[in-house]
């Protein structure tokens, strides 16, 4: 659950935002040591401490569970692009956005989940995260850029940024497998800052 930043959340607001994250949490604690086959929203349900129909009210399926870790983290970054000077240039906002999350557990997190949903079931939901992710950039690029600017421009340079966010985890993975230590985390937060440079600087060698 996503509470608005600079708002007080109410009890029940944290209650139901603890809820998800349990359950998100017991779905990665079994992915760690199981095959994605190997348990159930059942087993998931229980270990979080809730009931089967708990869990579907806050996830519709298991693998959304485990991609809300990516979406928790994308949606951080997002908050920080918004939070932006509105006359900074997209670019600019996008890689001070992604190296200014300093959540080291959300990286942790989402670095982790991206080590273990490699296989088509899980990665497609991953995927999913990105493209909303993707649809979200471009209604705050739609904003911040001139009224006049094409189409073709904002969907071109969202999908430019994204695409380049989404290489760096994969070079990450080739270099670091399933090793989420802080230096290995250090790494893949380099390489997030630096594939937005590559945007800005058009691929220049």
């Amino acid at each position: 659950m996503s509470i608005p930043s600079g708002t007080v959340p109410s009890r029940r607001e944290l209650n139901k935002a603890a809820t998800r994250d349990a359950i998100a949490a017991a779905a990665l604690d079994f992915l760690r040591t199981r095959k994605f086959s190997e348990f159930t929203v059942d087993d998931v349900a229980a270990a979080a401490g809730v009931s089967r129909r708990t869990f579907f009210n806050y996830y519709p399926s298991m693998e959304a569970a485990v991609a809300s870790f990516t979406q928790r983290y994308l949606d951080s970054v997002i908050t920080e692009l918004e939070a932006r000077p509105l006359d900074e240039p997209l670019l600019e906002s996008a890689q001070i956005a992604l190296t200014a999350v300093d959540s080291p557990d959300h990286l942790a997190a989402l670095a982790e989940t991206f080590t273990l949903t490699q296989d088509p079931q899980l990665g497609r939901f991953q995927l999913q995260a990105w493209e909303d992710c993707s649809v979200k950039i471009t209604e705050v690029a739609r904003h911040r850029l001139p009224e006049t600017t094409d189409e073709l421009y904002i969907h071109a340079l969202v999908g430019a940024v994204v695409g380049s966010c989404r290489a760096a985890f994969q070079v990450w993975f080739r270099e670091h497998g399933t090793d989420t230590s802080p230096a290995s985390l250090a790494h893949l937060h380099r390489l997030l800052g630096s594939t937005i440079s590559l945007v800005r600087n058009g691929f220049q060698n």
